[in-house]
């Protein structure tokens, strides 16, 4: 069995890659982005469309039910439930930390205390996640610089292991094995910068045109407000709070999200080989796997 992991930030191309590489293998695309598992959140989350998929059969896209949460462990065995049932699978994802959950590399978190976690919650209620990103940055400098200063639910979450345990929670998360699992070979797709920068701004008017807004207010008249912003997928929220300027926060949002991506990637794995799509062929990818 070929498995194959194809990493990167968002909007880079690699569910690109990932279907030329399903189809030259003959295999299927699984999911390991937790918030494209989701329903409901085709637009925004960017979940490969019927043309997009070119035929190929994919696993793990909105399974999930808005109101199930995940976390790096459970959505990992998850996943590797959905690798174990098809042949030559293609893992996608943009999601280092997802990932170590994937390939178990992940130290087993202890569990903090509810009243705890709810006190936190009603700090983040109060002083809003900007204010407890800098007090995480000040305990805790490697985590608060992977985790976007609005991610409300990473943040507290951060927060409430290291009041918990008196342990930085990027030591608590810092995977067991660091390596790429022996039967796997990887691909961190990374354009340039300054490309990556106008993918990220062509792919969000994209999901503008496609109907991103509605997808939002569908959802709200739904009753899943509630559930958007205790997830947080990235943009969501901003659509609710500040439609009227989303657009060009959400591209500035995922511009800083794309880098800390590619940053972490590299740092994390510097042994995976790097594709660059705007300058490389798919075959020069094909041939850095080895297929």
């Amino acid at each position: 069995m070929t498995r194959i992991a194809v990493l990167g930030p968002t909007a880079s191309g690699k569910s690109a890659l990932a279907v030329a590489l399903a189809q030259r293998i003959g295999g299927t695309v699984v999911n390991g982005d937790p918030f494209q598992a989701y329903q409901g959140l085709p637009i925004g989350t960017g979940q490969p469309d019927e043309a997009e998929r070119a035929g190929v059969p994919h696993l793990g896209y909105g399974v999930l039910a808005m109101d199930e949460p995940v976390n790096p462990g459970t959505f990992g065995e998850k996943v590797r439930g959905w690798l174990a049932s098809c042949a030559d699978p293609v893992l996608v994802t943009g999601s280092g930390l997802y990932l170590r959950g994937i390939w178990d590399q992940l130290t087993e978190l202890p569990e903090v205390p509810p009243e705890l976690a709810a006190r936190v919650r009603a700090w983040v209620d109060i002083l809003g996640a900007k204010a407890l990103h800098r007090y995480l940055k000040a305990v805790d400098p490697q985590r608060a610089a992977a985790l976007h200063p609005n991610d409300r639910s990473r943040v507290q979450r951060a927060l409430a292991l290291y009041l918990a345990t008196g342990v930085r929670a990027s030591r608590l998360l810092d995977g067991v094995d660091k390596g790429v699992p022996e039967g796997w070979r990887a691909i961190l797709v990374l354009p340039g910068r300054d490309r990556q920068r106008e993918r990220v701004a062509a792919r969000v008017r994209k999901m503008i045109r496609t109907g991103w807004p509605k997808e939002v207010a569908a959802l709200r008249a739904a009753g899943f407000e509630a559930d958007l912003r205790r997830l947080r997928p990235l943009g969501y929220e901003t659509w609710m709070d500040e439609p009227r300027s989303a657009g060009a926060r959400i591209i500035l949002d995922t511009r800083a999200y794309a880098k800390r991506q590619g940053t972490w990637f590299r740092n994390q794995w510097p042994e995976i080989p790097t594709w660059d799509p705007d300058l490389e062929t798919m075959e020069a990818a094909f041939e850095k796997l080895g297929i």
